[in-house]
């Protein structure tokens, strides 16, 4: 199947989902076509059945905003027509499945039903789709799709009870690739590089915006650093981080805490790690977490979204109430406190990540595609 991508080409969990969803489709026979404004940070050209198209926004002085949605619709019903793409799958549902829309419309005037899928995966739904200015698109963008997907239960439930929504909303977790060979796979990993023999080290990785709730991660460490020896890596970018960098130099911890910025090294900091904190105001699945879990890295995490789903309470790490910073370092050290207990817990936590294998989601997607083009023959009918 000739199928076209549309994500976010960042560092965040949706651009990730779906550049490596895209990637693994095309190892199984299908043509992918990405369609967004920058090549996707995880996406390596080297297979054949992999295509990037880029959509550019012209500069015109009109504009006080660029209307990427326009140049990204057309540039949809240009390359649906020109690769000759059967179904388009976009995720987030503003602006993509909006423009999706669009594209729909425009290709249905020459004669060509092309099938969306559209995919939530928790942003556009929990913070921006509540927006009264958004709303509105974000309903009628979800509506008009084929056939809808969120990546958690907590999801569903959030998108149903917020938005006046007459679609199936069908629920795909998140996933993980067990078996793909990790950055630098044969080369030890160096502890020694980043902490010393006695040390434990803690890992964060994030957009660091207020969602995220920065400052919990460092006061948690600050606890757990008064009991054992520990070091702090936080990976990321975003408006929290300086803040964090001050909240650290006030608690006097600067020297046991190390920012990366944005890395493309996660496999080897997460190889590094023992312990990944993750006390977010809200997760709607939370892939940072299973990413460390299926390096087995057990995690600490609040219960709120669709974490629960993800991380096993007493068993792949801990849930604690947000905010609830007490109780997080008290988990924390439990699973530090021995070789023995965290050795468990990093076994328990890899258990659970093979569960989102994308040997096991990839098949829900291809039956979705199904499903939707199905869908679509009918309505030639």
């Amino acid at each position: 199947m000739k199928i076209a991508i549309v994500c976010y080409p960042t560092f965040g969990g949706s651009g990730v989902v779906a550049t490596e969803l895209g990637l693994e489709l095309a190892q199984r026979g299908h043509e992918i076509h990405f369609i967004t404004y920058k090549q996707p940070v995880r996406l390596a050209l080297l297979n054949p059945n992999v295509h990037f198209h880029e959509v550019n926004v012209p500069e015109y002085p009109l504009f006080h905003y660029q209307p990427y949605e326009l140049a990204l619709s057309s540039k949809l019903v240009d390359m649906v027509k020109l690769h000759k793409i059967e179904l388009l799958h976009v995720h987030y549902a503003i602006p993509h499945a909006y423009a999706g829309y669009i594209a729909k419309q425009m290709l249905k005037e020459e004669g060509i039903n092309l099938p969306m899928v559209t995919t939530l995966h928790g942003t556009d739904i929990t913070l921006v789709g509540k927006h009264p200015f958004y709303k509105s698109a974000v309903t009628f963008s979800i509506n008009q799709s084929d056939v809808v997907t969120s990546v958690s239960k907590n999801l569903k439930e959030d998108t149903l009870k917020h938005f006046a929504i007459h679609k199936e909303i069908e629920v795909i977790p998140n996933f993980i690739e067990i078996n793909k060979p990790k950055q630098d796979e044969g080369t030890p990993c160096y502890r020694s590089l980043m902490a010393k023999d006695n040390e434990r080290i803690i890992t964060h990785i994030s957009n660091f915006r207020r969602v995220k709730r920065i400052p919990d991660i460092i006061q948690i460490f600050y606890k757990i650093q008064q009991h054992i020896p520990a070091k702090l890596m936080m990976v990321g970018e975003g408006p929290e981080k300086e803040k964090a960098e001050l909240l650290c130099e006030e608690l006097g911890i600067s020297n046991q805490v190390i920012f990366f910025g944005n890395s493309n090294e996660i496999d080897k900091i997460l190889c590094f790690t023992d312990l990944f904190l993750l006390p977010s105001e809200t997760e709607s699945f939370g892939l940072a977490a299973l990413e460390a879990m299926a390096c087995k890295v057990p995690v600490i995490s609040s219960n709120t979204g669709g974490l629960p789903e993800v991380n096993k309470d007493g068993f792949s790490g801990y849930l604690s109430n947000v905010g609830d910073v007490e109780s997080m370092a008290n988990n924390a050290l439990h699973i530090l406190k021995d070789e023995d207990t965290l050795n468990r817990f990093k076994e328990q936590a890899y258990e659970v990540a093979k569960e989102f294998d994308i040997a096991e989601i990839l098949p829900m997607y291809e039956s979705i595609y199904e499903k939707a083009f199905a869908k679509s023959i009918m309505e030639k009918i």
